[in-house]
């Protein structure tokens, strides 16, 4: 799904990152680790179009694109969740999965109903036990709110997804209901980026881990076959397990 091949992005002649390739493929999780300062979200802006590169190449499906501006990542399919959501706390979740691009009947207004039918229609095939559809979402709990923030990614057809430390600052079980979540769009074929700082989480949700340091890749590893500690030591030292690509 997606190719980023020698990929460099410097800021006042510093290298922030390095030369680096990664790829993603069809239902597959990669997980982006170092330490802050490694390079993982700056050459993930790159793809999201908050970042132009220096030097290097994205492919989309095979193809060479351009990618320029948070728009021109769309155009592609591609979104981004934040750690911050970017949800307005005030607007319930399908006046949040609309916003900006609401549903208007054919006397101007907004098609409130329709929105809503939509929204209770995507959160039944993502987080079937999704109920609180009539409050702001500032009163919903962290696990809710990124259940609305995928939503409203996967609805407006989102295949390639970029997701920043999306459990961080939840509990046990908000967690799992993210996990969960992630699972489901495994299943409907999204290719998901995961931008993480804990190793457990990794380990948990992704397929392959890409661990950076100093700007550039240290290596690529399939996480069934690397322990934490393996991980570790790529992100502490640099040091590439014997399985890393």
């Amino acid at each position: 799904m997606v190719e980023m091949r020698d990929i460099s992005i410097s800021f006042g002649g510093i290298k922030a990152v390095d030369n680096v390739t990664v790829d993603l493929y069809p239902g597959e999780v990669v997980g982006l680790l170092g330490h802050n300062g490694a390079g993982k979200s700056t050459l993930i802006k790159c793809l999201s179009g908050a970042y132009q590169k220096d030097a290097g190449e994205i492919l989309i499906n095979g193809e060479r694109v351009d990618i320029n501006n948070p728009r021109d990542a769309r155009a592609q399919n591609i979104e981004t969740i934040y750690q911050t959501l970017a949800l307005a706390d005030n607007l319930d979740a399908a006046s949040n999965l609309f916003l900006g691009r609401e549903i208007v009947g054919p006397s101007g207004f907004l098609d409130e109903s329709a929105m809503e039918a939509e929204t209770r229609k995507i959160m039944a095939r993502l987080n079937p036990n999704f109920r609180k559809f009539n409050v702001p979402v500032s009163a919903l709990s962290g696990g809710q709110r990124q259940s609305v923030a995928i939503a409203r990614a996967v609805y407006f057809n989102a295949k390639i997804l970029i997701m920043d430390e999306p459990t961080a600052a939840l509990g046990p079980q908000e967690t799992q209901m993210v996990a969960e979540l992630i699972q489901e769009l495994k299943k409907q074929g999204l290719g998901i980026f995961l931008i993480e700082h804990d190793i457990h989480n990794v380990m948990k949700l992704c397929d392959r881990a890409v661990v950076m340091k100093n700007g550039q890749r240290v290596g690529t590893v399939n996480v069934n076959e690397v322990t934490d500690d393996d991980i570790l030591g790529m992100i502490i030292m640099g040091k590439k397990p014997a399985k890393a690509a």
